[in-house]
């Protein structure tokens, strides 16, 4: 309770540093860096406020953002899969490590054409001049969703029956693909280099939505053209059948793979059932994820209150799991809303999340990379479980010339300001001259958790009183809430 009024991580992690040229050796608590609350409040809440700079850094650039050497390590925030833009129309790479498979990249008949312009390579956007000669740089706040599966009241389907849980259930899993082919269309119909930072999170009906945060700004009608032409294909064998269930589950024969136990026969691998599915000119997709007719957009200004509050709203549910906010939602339909979760748990329980799901074994097919012990409606990755409820993407997706820097990036310079506002030397940017080592549950050397959380406390409250200080020195110029939450992320963190 001390440790997270005080603001320090509540399960630090007890390291040993050597130091190479003076030989000392001390023991130092490292803070965990969890990234939710439910783990350790004090951590999530720096994390939390780190994603807010983030955000508010980047949204508003006035001039183009300098990326690192080879791109630095911005690059692998640019979505929530791993995202690779098609060249041409909606054509699906298959999963494989053989030869690449394609499908005709002809849009589907029942989506609207899309314009496309020439792209400027700038990631600024329009800027407008006022008449007073003031120039506006707008950004743009966009929130979409997926569409309806059924009547809710309250979050809660009013029909169980006949609300749609697979297609609600689809969806889900395959929403950070979706999210893909919109960032793709909307810098097709820009014409500039489009940047952004979206968060997901679900909706009452547990549902996931997303927030997004452009830099530059579109007409509302071209926003609303991308969202309805927007789709994507889910080119995976059907699971209509065989069902491999009861007797027939599929069994593990070494040095062969998996096999029918009643037939003898082995499964397709996965390779195989993709070979199958290419070669059948009359296969369709087994889904298609679509967005839903309601969308929100606002335009902001950099500087505003509108501004600061997206800001807010988009890192609200960053320290919750991803259903949690939904979950959690109080009220007299809290017990509906578990048992809808709960339903929709279990039309999750059977669906493929990914190629390498072991669910597969129930329609046939071997997984990608398939092992002894697996189990269908026992797959192991996230996406099955209560806290993610079918997404299993990233919670926040940011581009890579948002701001030209990751995460670490923002916390290390946040660390930076702190040292240098209190006259301190950054050691640890001299990695060479010390070793790292963690230390064992069973060192007698090593403090109870107690001692160590009082140690942190006390330290905490001596950087406090240092950085209020060093504030008063400078005429009370920086920002005192966000000195001291710099200094609670240098604090623990070497």
């Amino acid at each position: 309770m001390l440790a997270e009024q005080a603001g320090v991580c509540v399960r630090p992690l007890a390291m040993w540093v050597q130091d190479q040229q003076s030989g000392q050796r001390r023991l130092v608590n490292v803070a965990c860096g969890a990234r939710l609350e439910d783990k350790c409040p004090p951590c999530a809440r720096r994390t939390r406020l780190a994603r807010m700079a983030q955000c508010r850094e980047g949204w508003h650039l006035e001039a183009e953002p300098l990326i690192g050497p080879a791109g630095g390590r911005a690059g692998v925030e640019e979505s929530a899969g791993s995202f690779k833009i098609e060249t041409a129309g909606e054509g699906e790479a298959r999963e494989g490590a053989g030869s690449r498979r394609v499908r005709s990249t002809r849009r589907r008949q029942d989506a609207p054409e899309l314009p496309k312009r020439d792209g400027s390579g700038s990631t600024l956007g329009r800027t407008f001049t006022g008449r007073e000669g003031k120039v506006y740089q707008p950004s743009m706040f966009v929130t979409v969703t997926l569409p309806s599966y059924g009547k809710v009241r309250n979050g809660v389907p009013v029909d169980a029956d006949g609300y749609d849980y697979r297609r609600a259930a689809r969806d889900a899993l395959h929403f950070s693909k979706l999210v893909d082919r919109f960032v793709q269309n909307v810098r097709r119909v820009a014409g500039y280099d489009v940047q952004y930072f979206a968060a997901v999170e679900f909706q009452k009906r547990l549902a996931p939505h997303l927030h997004m945060a452009i830099r530059g700004t579109l007409a509302r009608r071209e926003v609303r053209q991308v969202v309805a032409a927007t789709y994507h294909q889910v080119w995976w064998p059907a699971t209509d059948g065989p069902l491999l269930e009861g007797d027939r589950l599929p069994v593990w024969a070494e040095g062969v793979g998996y096999v029918e136990p009643v037939t003898g026969e082995v499964l397709p691998t996965w390779d195989e059932a993709l070979d199958r599915l290419a070669a059948d000119e009359g296969a369709g997709p087994l889904h298609v994820a679509r967005f839903g007719d309601q969308i929100d957009m606002q335009g902001v200004i950099s500087g505003t209150d509108d501004a600061n509050r997206c800001v807010r709203y988009l890192a609200k549910y960053l320290v919750k799991a991803v259903s949690g906010g939904a979950l959690d939602a109080g009220g007299d339909g809290s017990s509906a809303r578990r048992r809808h979760a709960g339903r929709l748990l279990e039309a999750l329980r059977y669906e493929p999340c990914s190629a390498a799901c072991a669910n597969w074994l129930r329609y046939g097919v071997q997984p990608k990379g398939a092992k002894a012990g697996l189990m269908p409606g026992r797959c192991r990755f996230k996406a099955h479980g209560v806290s993610c409820l079918g997404y299993g993407g990233r919670r926040v997706l940011v581009s890579r010339k948002w701001s030209g820097k990751t995460l670490g990036e923002h916390q290390r310079e946040r660390r930076a300001f702190v040292l240098e506002a209190l006259g301190v030397p950054d050691e640890v940017a001299d990695r060479a001259r010390f070793v790292w080592q963690m230390a064992a549950t069973t060192d007698p050397d090593v403090p109870s958790l107690t001692v160590r959380l009082l140690e942190l406390v006390a330290e905490r409250q001596r950087w406090r009183r240092a950085l209020e200080q060093a504030r008063a020195e400078n005429g009370g110029s920086s920002d005192g809430s966000g000195l001291g939450e710099a200094g609670g992320m240098a604090a623990g963190h070497p």
